[in-house]
């Protein structure tokens, strides 16, 4: 059949083609790069680099809490294998962590049916005074609920926040129901409570229990704070239900030790002819200390470390310089990004472009941005090669990730490949963040979309301005 179009048709066909040819000769990248790219998105989907790496870490290392053993033990592995990697100025950067222990933790209803619950306690938390502590439970769903109370109703209990976690692709279910955690215990304290337990933030009905830290303030001084499985708490709930008081027995032995020290772990792929510009690679090398942290975050250890490998064997090279940075303790406060950003303006202004892996292994579904809008040009290219994964394009008004907040809070633009949350909260702060958790193919994917992205922001002929500091706050 033959199909004849009208000339008008026919013109704006033919003015399309050629717009889009003009806007592609204006991009910030030429047809080479884009190609290159395409090559090393194919490269990463074949490597077995990052499972390697995170199954060295898992197995060598395991748990590696900040101010331990393990943790020390994470920076002797990641600067042995950066250098045997080929990567250039391997080096450590000194950081002053907080040193908490957990001890042992038993929590039981002691009446009206006695029974032991799974419980953990929360990072930060203070222990018992010897022998425990037992009160009656008051129940709350969260923050909310027990701001309307009367300080009477509180005094002298122990708080349960019962609020549950939801399960979500973007971890948004996480960032609701995390504020029972970092901020209950301090609130349950001002109204004079002796304890909180809280419904573990975590998405399984498996019986564990997941940890991750609490804050208290100055003015009122902490109670202790647990966890509890989601089965334990249904079960607390179902004895609360009966109607008749409910009284729990804590016995934690946890303790605060003095300030020890940790390191970030630097290293570099050195750029061509802007070699002084900085793509930053980051993840957190620390873990909590039950767990050996496969998805959290030996995965995003592995990912930016095998997107950077790959990237020093492209032709072209990269002309600015890939920055990988494991960063110290983001478990426990942060420490290791805070130095990081506070190196001076002159340092931070060589940044000009930053990205982090902190939420498991992949699939990467999305990119987002915070960029200048000169430079979302630049964002809809990387996306044109990272789509046949299955990458949508998001918005530019990305958050980041933890480590990087301190860079973008200074104005860095920030680039987030979103990895898929869906069920990286079933282990998260768990005994069960194991090697068997990590799917390969998800976690080569990931490594594709980084590589991609840093390659061709490192290759890119337009400047990368930084936003406002003030804007970047919004």
């Amino acid at each position: 059949m033959t199909v004849h179009t009208r000339p008008w048709r026919a013109c704006l066909a033919l003015l399309s083609t050629l717009l889009a040819a003009s806007a592609l000769d204006a991009a910030p990248l030429e047809r080479a790069d884009l190609a290159a790219a395409r090559e090393l998105r194919q490269r990463a989907l074949s490597s077995p680099l990052a499972y390697d790496l995170v199954r060295s870490l898992t197995t060598e290392v395991g748990p590696r809490f900040a101010g331990s053993p393990g943790d020390a033990a994470a920076v002797e592995w990641a600067v042995r294998n950066l250098e045997r990697l080929g990567f250039s100025n391997v080096r450590r950067m000194d950081v002053t962590v907080p040193h908490w222990v957990r001890g042992r933790t038993e929590v039981s209803i002691v009446e009206p049916f006695p029974q032991k619950l799974v419980a953990v306690a929360l990072g930060g938390s203070i222990g018992t005074e010897e022998g425990g502590l037992a009160a009656e439970v008051i129940q709350v769903r969260d923050l909310e609920e027990l701001q309307a109370l009367d300080d009477s109703a509180v005094a002298g209990r122990i708080v349960y926040f019962s609020q549950r976690m939801d399960r979500t692709r973007d971890a948004s279910g996480y960032g609701r129901a995390v504020q029972v955690r970092a901020r209950g215990p301090a609130a349950a304290a001002a109204k004079g409570a002796v304890a909180v337990v809280i419904r573990t933030i975590g998405t399984s009905n498996n019986r564990i229990a997941h940890t991750g830290a609490t804050g208290y303030v100055d003015s009122v001084p902490p109670i202790p704070a647990v966890a509890i499985s989601n089965p334990d708490a249904d079960l607390l709930e179902n004895q609360l239900a009966s109607g008749r008081p409910v009284r729990l027995s804590l016995e934690i032995t946890a303790r605060e030790l003095p300030p020890a020290r940790s390191a970030n772990v630097i290293a570099e792929i050195p750029g061509t002819d802007r070699s002084d510009e900085i793509v930053l690679l980051g993840a957190h090398l620390d873990s909590w200390d039950i767990t050996p942290g496969a998805l959290d975050d030996a995965a995003g250890v592995a990912i930016v470390t095998a997107a950077a490998r790959l990237i020093a064997d492209m032709e072209p090279k990269p002309r600015r310089t890939i920055r990988v940075v494991l960063f110290a303790n983001e478990e426990f406060g942060l420490s290791g990004a805070r130095t990081y950003a506070a190196q001076g303006s002159q340092e931070i202004a060589r940044h000009v472009l930053a990205m982090e892996a902190d939420l498991g292994a992949g699939p990467v579904w999305m990119i987002e941005s915070r960029v200048a809008p000169e430079t979302l040009p630049l964002v809809r290219q990387i996306h044109s090669v990272v789509e046949p994964l299955g990458v949508a394009l998001g918005g530019n008004e990305t958050s980041g990730g933890a480590d990087i907040g301190p860079l973008r809070n200074l104005g860095v633009p920030v680039l987030s490949p979103q990895l898929d949350a869906t069920n990286y909260f079933d282990v998260h702060h768990t005994v069960n963040d194991t090697l068997d958790k990590v799917n390969p193919e998800h976690l080569s994917q990931s490594v594709a979309v980084f590589a991609v992205a840093a390659y061709l922001a490192a290759r890119a002929d337009a400047p990368l301005p930084h936003l406002h500091p003030v804007d970047a706050t919004r």
